[in-house]
């Protein structure tokens, strides 16, 4: 999972699974459903969910195990404390607990409600080994913040799952709800939200994030963007982040032209403070019509804009795939036993790539910055396994060694997706890429028509080239490595390595140290990174611990001080650096230079801009 972008979603037709009329009597066909956020005790939250009369003898409620996107097993039964079932007399009716997330009532008939509490993802992240993803997570802190991913407070009957939902969420009067969810205006009032949704699919698809209120709103053509964002200390106004994401979306929509998959979109901002209790896991999880993305509060404004750039242009071309054209196995997701399509190259891969390209052609960013994304995933896809087959990791990703490589969905994927839309525009003169491809195929498929997972290769093969089964057969379904020098060539241009300036110590965001994890006051020189000119003039190497620099010793104190002074030194400063190198103690000393840094960059092949590939990189870049 890529922890930047991580995005979940989930498709199911009105009768995919069958009418519900056979279990549920037809005077209630509404599962009535209560949170309370205003009696909050002990970090837990009370819900109750009132599905109407049952006619079976027994039946199971379950809360999910998956949420699509998330492409792993998170159990968010074990959030579930105190279940309860009641009959219509206010008597406890006996249930049986099946595994994590199953309970199974025998006396159905019997049933008015089941009531059970809730506690929060955000509390435990600190203390599990695989802890549940914090934007597919959930936060509840009394009187300041809930962050509702409905899928961790509101459970399924078996075959209910088409039934509509109404959430009834009593919540306190200053804090406000930012959701996509249709609200029950008629009968809401100040302490109590009351919203629709058609069935249980709508329920998880719209997350609420409920905080004081912190929003700004903007059109992009017909489509209103609200932006909500919890910002534990006041640091960030969603005033401040509107003129970037207005200027993101607009570039979007130019870029996907005709394709146009809500008339709303929500993003639900939570800045966490970085705390034990509070979020980790920092990215996206990805719905219909919002967004739930989680940063460090922290984060300077231009990093967290350059992130929210990324990750929310991610998250909204999932209009595109998975959200239109998707696979049976999403249409009709099981949530506690899910059955995996093999085409994450298209849903993660193909939408990483456009979250990219988009902004070298719509003039966001230039070309340089664009091939130096594109270095880094190349970079990325070589810490996974390089030749393991796409579609064999995306079918078995909730299984080992498949789910330790889902990450490289967000690498090697995008570089799955740029070399078909090279291969394309190659093929037919410029004209076709990946996003007609996409376009074709949403004129087919759509929320209610999926694709069969084992036939869409071969209709892809039929609406474009013989060629590209060669490639889904070499790189998508085979086993084979990408060639990326071939793939550069094709479009004019090389890797090459050429020097940088960076720091002293530090390299943008990337420092050359580090504190020794077995020794908390010692610092040391990093090792397995490149270090730049400093640091090799010097002599230094990597896992060197730093003693002294000019007969300061080092600790962290003292290296941030010198870190500080560094960026006043001149280049023919003299320098002592006293390190210790196993059983070693080395002084070394010369001056501090101008540091650079060797770094790996994509380049034309010649300048001549009229040669048939220097055409193809137009047509890739600029069409």
């Amino acid at each position: 999972m890529n922890k930047l972008i991580i995005l979940a979603v989930l498709l199911v037709t009105l009768y995919g699974c069958g009418s519900s009329k056979s279990v549920l009597s037809a005077d209630k066909e509404v599962i009535k459903t209560t949170i309370d956020l205003v009696n909050v005790n002990n970090d837990r939250v009370k819900v109750t969910v009132d599905p109407g009369l049952f006619s079976k003898k027994s039946i199971s409620f379950f809360i999910p195990k998956t949420v699509p996107g998330t492409y792993s097993e998170d159990n968010y039964g074990k959030y579930i404390e105190d279940f309860k079932a009641y009959d219509y007399n206010g008597r406890e009716l006996k249930f049986t607990t099946v595994g994590v997330n199953e309970w199974n009532i025998s006396d159905a008939s019997e049933l008015d409600k089941v009531v059970y509490y809730v506690t929060d993802t955000y509390d435990s992240e600190y203390e599990q080994n695989d802890p549940v993803f914090s934007p597919a997570g959930t936060n509840i802190l009394k009187g300041k913040n809930f962050l509702l991913n409905l899928h961790g407070f509101v459970g399924y009957f078996e075959e209910l799952k088409q039934v509509p939902y109404e959430l009834s969420v009593s919540s306190p009067v200053d804090l406000v709800p930012a959701t996509s969810l249709v609200k029950k205006q008629s009968e809401a009032n100040d302490t109590t939200d009351i919203f629709l949704a058609s069935r249980y699919f709508e329920v998880v698809d719209n997350p609420i994030l409920y905080a004081k209120a912190n929003t700004a709103s903007f059109a992009v053509n017909d489509i209103t963007i609200n932006l909500s964002i919890y910002s534990p200390n006041s640091l960030y106004d969603a005033a401040d982040l509107k003129p970037s994401m207005e200027s993101m979306m607009r570039a979007q929509k130019a870029f996907l032209g005709d394709i146009d998959g809500t008339k709303e979109y929500n993003i639900l901002l939570y800045l966490s403070t970085l705390d034990e209790n509070d979020a980790s896991g920092f990215g996206a999880l990805e719905h219909h019509t919002s967004t739930v993305v989680v940063m460090p509060e922290q984060m300077p404004k231009s990093v967290l804009e350059k992130a929210m750039i990324d990750v929310v242009s991610h998250e909204f071309f999932h209009i595109v795939t998975p959200l239109n054209v998707h696979s049976k196995e999403i249409q009709y997701f099981d949530y506690n036993d899910p059955k995996m399509s093999e085409h994450l190259w298209m849903y993660e891969g193909t939408t990483e790539y456009f979250a990219h390209l988009f902004q070298i052609q719509q003039g966001l960013i230039n070309e340089p910055e664009f091939y130096k994304r594109i270095v880094d995933k190349i970079n990325n896809s070589k810490s996974f396994d390089d030749v393991m087959s796409f579609t064999t990791m995306s079918k078995n990703v909730l299984d080992d060694p498949y789910k330790a490589n889902y990450g490289n969905v967000y690498e090697k994927g995008a570089l799955l997706n740029m070399t078909l839309d090279i291969r394309l525009r190659e093929l037919s003169d410029g004209e076709k890429g990946v996003l007609w491809l996409m376009k074709e195929l949403s004129k087919k498929y759509d929320n209610d028509t999926p694709f069969d997972d084992t036939e869409i290769i071969d209709e892809i093969v039929d609406m474009t080239y013989p060629e590209i089964k060669s490639f889904f057969d070499t790189y998508v379904i085979g086993t084979t490595a990408l060639d990326y020098d071939e793939i550069l060539a094709s479009v004019g241009l090389k890797t090459a390595d050429i020097q940088e300036p960076s720091g002293y110590f530090i390299n943008g965001e990337i420092p050359f140290i580090d504190i020794d994890q077995a020794n908390e006051d010692a610092i040391i020189i990093r090792k397995g990174i490149e270090l730049n000119t400093f640091f090799t003039n010097l002599g230094a190497q990597g896992g060197d611990t730093i003693k002294s620099i000019d007969g300061i010793p080092i600790s962290l104190e003292s290296i941030r001080t010198i870190i500080g002074q560094s960026l006043w030194w001149s280049a023919d400063r003299e320098i002592t650096m006293v390190v210790q190198r196993g059983e070693e103690e080395l002084v070394l000393e010369g001056k501090v230079g101008n540091p650079t840094l060797k770094v790996t960059t994509i380049v034309p092949i010649d300048e001549m801009e009229n040669t048939p590939q220097s055409q193809l990189r137009k047509y890739w870049l600029k069409s």
